[in-house]
């Protein structure tokens, strides 16, 4: 079975058909680039999307490997719970591709062994 580890920025990207997802839906909002009505329309198609993915809490492992180095360092905290997750996934899915907004995620995806979409 194929698997894709969507990373959350590169959703948002692709839900407002942008290469660059610098905004997500609640700052869009408020920053009034997006009526609360177009908001809520994108948040049903994330919720009826979101039925189709399969989901992996985070777990205690997940988290102790977040917490170790990476091959290409810096890594901000919330790339490396995805890159912890994205392995802990790779374990069920030896095939996984990621596809992630952050270059560096990217990078770190193929040093690990991860395909990077």
């Amino acid at each position: 079975m194929k698997a894709l580890y969507l990373e959350s920025s590169s959703a948002v990207a692709w839900l407002f058909g942008e290469a660059k997802a610098s905004d997500v839906i609640h700052r869009a909002v408020a920053l009034k680039s997006m009526k609360e009505a177009s908001a809520q329309k994108i948040r049903g198609l994330m919720a009826r999307e979101r039925k189709q993915w399969v989901t992996m809490a985070l777990t205690e492992s997940a988290l102790a490997r977040a917490g170790s180095a990476f091959p290409v360092e810096p890594v901000k905290p919330l790339d490396a719970i995805h890159l912890a997750t994205a392995l802990a996934f790779s374990e069920t899915f030896p095939d996984l591709k990621i596809i992630a907004f952050d270059r560096r995620v990217s990078d770190n995806a193929v040093a690990l062994g991860l395909a990077s979409a």
